[in-house]
């Protein structure tokens, strides 16, 4: 099947897309104001969607807000110390963002198999990985599901490394009845289109050890003190490479609207997801990208499913205009990584490679669209 035979389907009324932004509808109004006003780059509604967050989802951690998901991993990747030439294991299956600011470093980059059941980064492979180099394991929780992080969290401590969370995922997920974002050393999130809700394009980072708070203050501003540059002090030395990675006011104003609601969207979002789940688990065709483990609130971002028939359900589901796609993929295809994986080998991705499918789910999707799409799953999967 050729992208030809797939093109991105319009918004219309008729059929369901695979996504569609949230946007509180408070945001018009209050971005209004917020252009005839003072700030309109990072300010005081930064400070606002920071500290919101932190008390939702990151208590006795500092949070930082940034212009995308990618600023926020990179940040974390520069505040946990790493340096050219330190080895990283982080999964094959993710979106690139992942994985790209560690070139940025010259990072040497480790890839883990996924877990064939969950295909988060496998625990089995991670083992496998680990040498006296390793300084950090990067972990993301596909679709909202936490990954294995107890298992994750020992073999950190036993080898005294460091773990990230791309968590981009997993906004309003948990583990052992912890917010997914005040787990480990750092975590970071996106508020991209396609994300919970939107600011437009944004990111969050959350920060255990809070003495660093203040260097990732300065590193997404060009290395400038701002708070110092603010009160009127011209002569400010500049002693790291900072970058240009903050939020704006814009964007916090449309991330605080839609924090507000953000139980009533989880809440729909977690009820089509088990929908699906409950619609097509008693079907051996299909099996569910799902994990029992009670440890584990899913965040419920994405709905997976594997078949042996793919190609062929995609085409069945998007003649009944209901579009899908696999969304992300092996990171170890693209060009950019292959020095990386030379003689590597991955048989749970390459297992997977050509089975998974994500289904609708986000504020706009029924119930009664899921019970739909499901009833043509069941009809058409072989």
């Amino acid at each position: 099947m050729s992208f030809k035979d797939l093109p991105i389907m319009p918004d219309k009324k008729k059929g369901v897309l695979l996504f569609y932004p949230y946007v509180s509808k408070k945001s018009a109004k209050n971005i209004k104001k917020k252009l005839s006003g003072r700030w309109l780059g990072q300010g005081p509604m930064v400070d606002k969607f920071e500290n919101n967050f932190r008390k939702k989802f990151a208590k006795n951690y500092s949070v930082i807000a940034t212009g995308s998901g990618t600023d926020s991993l990179h940040l974390a990747y520069i505040l946990a110390g790493l340096k050219r030439g330190d080895e990283v294991i982080t999964t094959i299956f993710t979106c690139t963002a992942t994985n790209i600011p560690m070139l940025y470093m010259n990072l040497n980059i480790k890839f883990a198999d996924v877990d064939i059941n969950t295909m988060n980064i496998s625990v089995k492979s991670i083992k496998k990985l680990i040498t006296k180099k390793t300084k950090a394991i990067v972990v993301v929780h596909y679709g909202g599901l936490p990954c294995d992080m107890g298992e994750i969290q020992a073999i950190a401590k036993k080898n005294k490394i460091v773990v990230i969370e791309d968590a981009a995922h997993a906004l309003g997920a948990k583990y052992n009845n912890k917010p997914v974002g005040s787990l480990c050393d750092f975590s970071t999130f996106s508020f991209q289109a396609i994300k919970h809700f939107t600011t437009g394009d944004g990111g969050m980072l959350t920060i255990k050890n809070k003495s660093l708070a203040e260097k990732a203050k300065r590193i997404r501003w060009f290395g400038i003190d701002r708070k110092k540059k603010q009160q009127g002090i011209w002569k400010n030395d500049v002693f790291e490479v900072g970058y240009k990675y903050q939020m704006t006011d814009i964007a916090a104003t449309m991330g605080c609207d839609s924090l507000n609601e953000f139980n009533k969207i989880i809440n729909h979002r977690r009820k089509i997801y088990y929908t699906y789940l409950n619609e097509l688990s008693k079907n051996k065709k299909v099996k569910c990208i799902h994990d029992e483990d009670k440890k584990k609130l899913h965040g419920a971002w994405l709905f997976t499913i594997l078949v042996n028939n793919k190609d062929y359900l995609q085409k069945k589901l998007r003649d009944h205009y209901i579009e899908t796609n696999q969304v992300h993929f092996r990171n170890d295809r693209y060009s950019i990584f292959k020095k990386f994986v030379k003689g590597k080998k991955f048989p749970n991705m390459d297992y997977l490679e050509n089975r998974y499918l994500v289904l609708p789910l986000h504020h706009k999707v029924s119930i009664k669209d899921v019970k739909y799409i499901c009833k043509l799953i069941n009809k058409y999967a072989k």
